[in-house]
């Protein structure tokens, strides 16, 4: 492979690039203007930024109907409301070790985007739960986030992609979603079925209501960095499933991918005593 002159210090960085000047650099504010509730009032789509506490990163885009999507209480606070989902949970895991949080929205149509950077927490339940229901609907949990710096960024991304010009757009180019699941996944579903799993109607249908296929206790097999989170967020007390699968096999936890098991209790009769006996 060819040698890559790789950037390795700030000082290099800016070097290459300069230092930003002008309304670049007085556009942040700590509070929210009264034209930033508006946009966030009509904003139906934002993309959530986390980080683990080893710097382990994700981004998840979220969506609602606008006014339901984030909610304001206040200039400094705002609210993201939660809907079901595949559970998997990475940027709220990623939020219990590390609040950093970062916030792109957007509006269909508009070049410019809202950033917000600040500190989040997870809500199960507060007085404005009622305020974010959508088709009957109340948030599973909230994110509430305490904004440090907020700022428009200017629309040159969007307009160079051509992002909102439909003669750009080639959703045809690639196989549907369930092709590409099943092309990529190791999945016992059939195609047919997992084309009829990712429909339009059969999704509009669990947009708001929660699957029936719930699962109460975590998977048998969990990512290491799981595990860490459970080793912190739970007590063998309190969580009677955490106790029987993490604390019993505590030398599971260093293995890379772990599997748990039944215990197994070994009769009396077979003790290494009653198995001497010749009889």
């Amino acid at each position: 492979m060819a040698t890559c002159d790789e950037i390795t210090s700030a000082a290099e960085l800016r070097e290459l690039l300069g230092y930003p000047s002008g309304r670049s650099v007085t556009k942040e504010r700590n509070r929210l203007h009264a034209l930033d509730r508006e946009w966030l009032a009509i904003s139906p789509f934002c993309v959530i930024a986390t980080a683990d506490a080893d710097g382990a990163c994700d981004a998840s885009p979220k969506g609602d109907p606008a006014g339901n999507l984030i909610h304001v209480l206040d200039d400094t606070t705002i609210a993201i409301a939660e809907r079901p989902g595949n559970r998997r949970a990475d940027g709220y895991l990623n939020i219990l070790a590390n609040p950093h949080i970062g916030i792109i929205s957007l509006i269909p149509g508009r070049n410019e985007t809202l950033r917000i950077n600040g500190r989040a927490r997870l809500l199960r339940d507060a007085p404005f739960f009622d305020d974010l229901t959508v088709k009957g609907h109340r948030p599973i949990l909230v994110l509430l986030v305490e904004i440090e710096t907020i700022f428009f960024h200017c629309p040159k991304a969007f307009l160079r992609s051509q992002l909102w010009q439909p003669d750009s757009w080639q959703p045809e180019a690639l196989p549907s979603h369930a092709s590409m699941v099943k092309c990529v996944q190791d999945t016992t579903e059939t195609l047919e079925e997992l084309e009829q799993h990712y429909s339009a109607e059969n999704y509009e249908r669990l947009l708001y209501a929660a699957p029936a296929n719930r699962v109460d206790g975590p998977p048998t097999r969990l990512e290491p960095r799981e595990w860490a989170i459970l080793a912190v967020t739970a007590t063998p007390r309190s969580r009677p499933w955490f106790r029987s699968r993490v604390h019993r096999p505590a030398r599971r936890l260093k293995t890379r991918r772990l599997e748990t098991r039944p215990r197994q209790v070994r009769p009396r009769w077979l003790t290494r005593s009653a198995r001497a006996r010749p009889w």
